[in-house]
């Protein structure tokens, strides 16, 4: 989390500017031919995408695949070798105090104040937003309102150094969104959560998105996770975007075609099929002994991504001995 001050200070990331906050429109995120090479090596090869008010955007890839960088660019820490960035509709690399107010971010991992107690970790961090508030949009939190919210009310007085690996976890997402941002950046949120941890924080990514309007933008390695989150899912492979749309969507344009399972007669049957519906009915009015163990096999994201990076991979390979 990046804390922000007097909104008359000039940060590190160039002078405050109130025209960097834009509310009508719908573009977010906004990002043509971004290029990042680090030395020889071209890390991200002209990335193009955007992001809507409200979207829940998945960005996923294996280790290497320009993921952290690409996030740090939008995030402001890191300026790329080319292209064009907007965000919130500013260049994040100039943007101000006011524009960072409209920022929130969850970290992987974040260990400081171990000797404050928790609502004074988030009554501090939230005092930096009371000059961003505006009429109708109240900041910070409500601060019993928020630590209802992510599950920690009844750790309040705690310090944060007592807390469980799961209750810190949710102190960060908590300090992320304590400013009430409009974009909110998410990083392996759900490291160290169980399963019930983890269903209450799918719950609030929810309510951001749907209640409160805040876009999101999410990495993670937990592939079912992003199926259940992410309204979109980019997947980065080779510094390129190899895959833009809904897990449904993408899954129908690799997969094509879903397996329906059944048995009949004591043999049991596989079938792959493009309409499964279709073929359901009918199997179901055939003449002949009941159908049982009806199993009906949409290609998962898991599937879609392992197949997509599959194929970069492929294509990288050939590439690379044809230019020998």
């Amino acid at each position: 989390m990046t804390a922000v001050g007097d909104p008359e200070r000039t940060s590190a990331f160039g002078p405050p500017s109130t025209s960097a906050i834009t509310h009508g429109d719908d573009a977010v995120i906004s990002v043509t031919g971004l290029r990042m090479r680090y030395g020889p090596k071209d890390v991200l090869q002209g990335l193009d995408f955007t992001v809507q008010a409200g979207e829940v955007l998945a960005l996923l890839g294996p280790n290497g695949a320009g993921k952290s960088t690409t996030i740090e660019i939008l995030e402001g820490f890191r300026l790329p070798s080319a292209g064009i960035v907007q965000v919130l509709g500013a260049d994040p690399a100039t943007a101000g105090e006011r524009w960072r107010a409209e920022i929130g971010v969850v970290l992987q991992s974040w260990r400081d104040h171990a000797n404050w107690r928790v609502r004074e970790v988030l009554a501090h961090f939230g005092s930096f937003y009371l000059p961003y508030a505006r009429p109708g949009r109240p900041r910070p939190f409500d601060l019993d309102e928020l630590l209802a919210l992510v599950r920690l009310d009844g750790q309040a007085g705690q310090r944060v150094g007592s807390l469980s690996g799961g209750q810190r976890r949710r102190l960060d997402v908590a300090i992320g969104i304590v400013g009430r941002p409009q974009l909110l950046f998410l990083d392996e949120p759900t490291a160290g959560f169980d399963p019930q941890a983890r269903r209450e924080f799918h719950e609030l990514v929810h309510r951001l998105a749907d209640v409160d309007g805040t876009t999101i933008l999410l990495t993670t390695h937990d592939l079912a996770e992003a199926e259940k989150l992410a309204d979109r899912i980019l997947i980065l492979a080779g510094g390129r975007i190899v895959a833009d749309g809904s897990a449904e969507a993408l899954a129908r344009e690799v997969a094509g075609r879903t397996e329906v399972r059944w048995s009949r007669g004591g043999e049991r049957f596989v079938h792959a099929t493009d309409d499964a519906t279709g073929f359901v009915r009918r199997l179901l009015t055939e003449p002949g002994e009941e159908v049982g163990d009806l199993e009906v096999r949409r290609a998962t994201l898991e599937d879609t991504y392992m197949e997509i990076v599959r194929r970069q991979e492929i294509a990288q390979q050939t590439a690379a001995e044809e230019a020998r």
